[in-house]
């Protein structure tokens, strides 16, 4: 690997004696892994349906995997796994997210932590996840989608302007703040052509404003957890250490840098910080627009396709767009590109299903499903239709008793209502 001059200068000083071997290491194809998704099902039955290697240290749920184009798997479409580098799976159970508590992801996609997180709350609380780049937020909300998580807005905005909105008002806050991705070397070509000392200042400046941002988001008592993806010192050890001077408030409880010559895995930095005991302030309720019309259409769906249809707040947009809002979700700055799970569109007379719905779903309390093998649901995956036993109506496809999207059978036709955006070619 041909690594910047400039760059293994920095390495050789900050590492010493163990240069060389890290040097060693960087010549190593890099780590792959996968993590269960413990809203759908256990670690242990992940191993019956995949052949993964070792289970990853520090995640309970996390397993190293060289399987090649795992995102084409029927389990990867039924949501039963993120595909996840080890050594970034570190941060997430740092920050101990809990059921009931109200949980931010400011720097959020693609959705790896986003989704690490939702597990651990199993669905109970409220976790916001924001990214200011819109079309990588377009991605987080797939993922978080595809995962079936229920209790997660996906929102697209600046740090400083969800400040402002929210202060003091989370539990957890994660920071996986955007780096000069170091780490990401051996698995990246485009890191290593990118890396400048230029873009390593830049940012560290950006990093201390986004800290600073999260220190006002977090409540009196809460938990911040800072991670990157790179080496630097002044964007690992030295930013925290620039942040505790400013922020005296903050206490560090531990922190860890994982290097390839010395874990199974990339490049990555974790901090965990705690505030001092003080204020946790409460925020007005998201907007809750109410359509007799399409809640009617959406209640009289909903009791034809579940045997306990989910109950909550249903919000409906100016576009006919529908969404069960997880209990105690605050109204929320910039765009919102999910709120909760997304139901799905009413016309004006006619209600049609999202695919969420089908994603958050477990086919046994569905009343309708169409089993699939494994050729079956390739086939399915193509968006192709397939001939139906399923009774008539509105129901889910599922492999393996996951379920992979929405169909609807009609005269001995399973009709295929997978997004044409997901399809296998």
């Amino acid at each position: 690997m041909n690594l910047p001059e400039t760059f293994l200068r920095r390495m050789q000083k900050r590492l010493g004696e163990r240069f060389p071997a890290f040097l060693h290491a960087m010549e190593e194809p890099p780590c792959k892994g996968v993590r269960a998704n413990p809203l759908k099902l256990t670690a242990a039955q992940l191993t019956k349906l995949l052949p993964v290697g070792d289970g990853v240290p520090w995640e309970k749920d996390g397993f190293y995997c060289d399987l090649e184009k795992v995102g084409s798997l029927p389990a990867h479409h039924a949501g039963l796994f993120y595909s996840q580098e080890p050594s970034a799976m570190c941060a997430a159970p740092l920050l101990g997210a809990q059921a009931g508590e109200r949980v931010l992801d400011l720097c959020a996609a693609p959705g790896g932590k986003t989704t690490q997180l939702a597990g651990a709350m199993g669905g109970e609380g409220v976790l916001v996840a924001n990214e200011y780049v819109y079309d990588r937020a377009r991605i987080l909300s797939q993922n978080v989608e595809r995962l079936g998580v229920s209790n997660c807005a996906v929102i697209s905005t600046d740090t400083a302007s969800l400040a402002a909105r929210l202060p003091a008002y989370f539990d957890k806050v994660l920071v996986d703040a955007p780096c000069s991705g170091e780490g990401m070397f051996r698995k990246d070509a485009n890191a290593v052509a990118e890396w400048s000392e230029e873009n390593v200042a830049h940012c560290i400046a950006r990093q201390s404003a986004i800290l600073d941002d999260a220190a006002a988001l977090l409540a009196g008592g809460g938990t911040l957890v800072y991670s990157t993806c790179t080496f630097e010192y002044g964007e690992n050890e030295g930013q925290i250490r620039d942040f505790l001077a400013c922020h005296p408030e903050f206490t560090l409880v531990e922190e860890h840098l994982l290097l390839p010559h010395e874990v199974r895995g990339e490049g990555h930095y974790a901090a965990k910080l705690v505030k001092e005991e003080g204020a946790r302030h409460d925020a007005p309720a998201f907007p809750q627009t109410r359509d007799r019309a399409a809640e009617r259409a959406w209640q009289l769906f909903a009791a034809d396709f579940f045997l306990s249809p989910p109950s909550g707040n249903v919000t409906t947009l100016s576009d006919g767009r529908m969404y069960l809002l997880p209990a105690g979700l605050p109204a929320l700055s910039g765009r919102v590109l999910r709120a909760g799970i997304e139901l799905g569109r009413f016309d004006g007379k006619r209600f049609t299903p999202a695919h969420a719905l089908a994603m958050s779903a477990k086919a046994e309390n569905v009343r309708r499903t169409a089993p699939l093998t494994d050729e079956a649901c390739a086939h399915w995956l193509r968006g192709e239709t397939l001939a139906s036993r399923m009774p008539e109506g509105w129901g889910v496809a599922a492999w393996r008793g996951y379920p992979v999207g929405l169909a609807k059978s009609a005269g001995g036709t399973l009709k295929n209502h997978y997004p044409k955006g997901l399809r296998e070619h």
